[in-house]
């Protein structure tokens, strides 16, 4: 099977589809790796890098993609790029097809595309183990994001997060204990800001409150509950998510709308769509736009600009699918590995395991 491994081409992406340790093994079972020049520059791999593990360095994205069998990805892929892929073979990287323009998934569906989510393949427990080590750097990453944003020469409304002896810290509201939200808790928590988390499930709130020693707020996410958090909140995350589906609207107008004047959204779900009704994806160069007084910080890639770390950890994580696909095939992997099966989106022209919606919210 051939690999094609193009260079990311939205905007601040680093991190790269496999790193040279991973053509090693790719090439080590006979398996030919393409891969664009300076893919991997991002994340600290060379071009020597990439040869010496065995890889044909080729230098235009347009070859990688049309040379593959199987495209290794981050991003979800634009229209160009599809346009480059070739009719029955396969892709996978983190792909959020409910959130997709439903142009892209037309393509994928026309081309018989066997399309892989890495953040939809699932355990039987129910843990999301490739997205899992994204997760965490978003979360992670929230904290340190809010920290910048927060201080006036950056648009805040000046507050530091830990607050000072005689000061009290920002009051930062987490919406969803899931791995992200988790991750956003306990490096905000790190920084010494007051937490409170918000969640739908009592038991994942019990465990968060167990694993933390108390040291947050935890609240049920009713509706008025998430309102009235964020009517104090300086800084509110939305950490949300349903695997297949577009994020649901947790944030509605009204709620933003009493949210106090220079408060911080920063909206970890906008991969899937966004969790509140002013979300629309930013940029690490943009990163940020005021609606109802609030500041949005809606970056899709939020981990691309750690490229080192983003992809050395969702490698660790993917390698074994990677091999199997690779090895195997998509439906012969599929068939054999219930937790890669929930991550096939689109296969001989059919939609396997996501949910359309209607074009109404702001896609990329």
């Amino acid at each position: 099977m051939n690999i094609g491994i193009p260079k990311e081409c939205r905007p601040d992406e680093f991190r790269v589809g496999i790193s040279p340790v991973g053509v090693r093994m790719l090439r080590g079972a006979g398996h030919p790796c393409f891969v664009e020049a300076g893919a991997g520059t991002g994340a600290g791999f060379t071009d020597e890098q990439y040869r010496q593990a065995g890889a044909t360095i080729v230098h235009t994205a347009e070859e990688a993609w049309r040379r593959a069998d199987l495209v290794l990805k981050v991003s979800r892929p634009t229209m160009q790029e599809l346009d480059w892929l070739q009719t029955g073979k396969a892709l996978m990287g983190y792909l959020y097809l409910a959130a997709a323009h439903p142009g892209k998934v037309d393509v994928l569906l026309e081309k018989r595309v066997s399309a892989i989510a890495y953040e939809q393949i699932q355990l039987a427990d129910g843990s999301l183990p490739v997205l899992k080590p994204l997760s965490q750097i978003g979360g992670r990453m929230a904290a340190q994001v809010a920290a910048h944003l927060l201080q006036n020469d950056a648009g805040g409304h000046g507050k530091l997060l830990g607050g000072v002896p005689g000061v009290p810290p920002a009051e930062v509201v987490v919406i969803g204990a899931g791995v992200a939200g988790e991750a956003a808790a306990r490096a905000f928590l790190g920084m010494g800001a007051h937490v409170t988390v918000l969640d739908r499930e009592l038991a994942r709130l019990q465990t968060l409150d167990e694993v933390l020693s108390g040291k947050l707020v935890t609240v049920v996410a009713h509706p008025f509950h998430v309102a009235r958090a964020a009517e104090y909140a300086d800084v509110v995350v939305g950490a949300v998510m349903v695997p297949g589906e577009r994020a649901p609207v947790i944030l509605t107008r009204a709620m933003l709308r009493k949210m106090k004047p220079g408060a911080l959204f920063i909206d970890l779900s906008i991969d899937q769509g966004g969790c509140a009704e002013t979300s629309r994806p930013t940029t690490h160069e943009s990163p940020t736009y005021v609606e109802g007084g609030v500041v949005h910080c809606c970056i899709p890639n939020l981990g691309g600009v750690v490229a080192r770390t983003s992809t050395h950890a969702f490698l660790n994580a993917a390698a074994p699918w990677i091999e199997r696909v690779v090895v195997q095939g998509v439906e012969a992997a599929a068939a054999a590995d219930p937790a890669l099966a929930h991550g096939v989106v689109t296969h001989a022209g059919e939609i396997r395991n996501f949910r359309r919606v209607s074009y109404t919210r702001p896609v990329i």
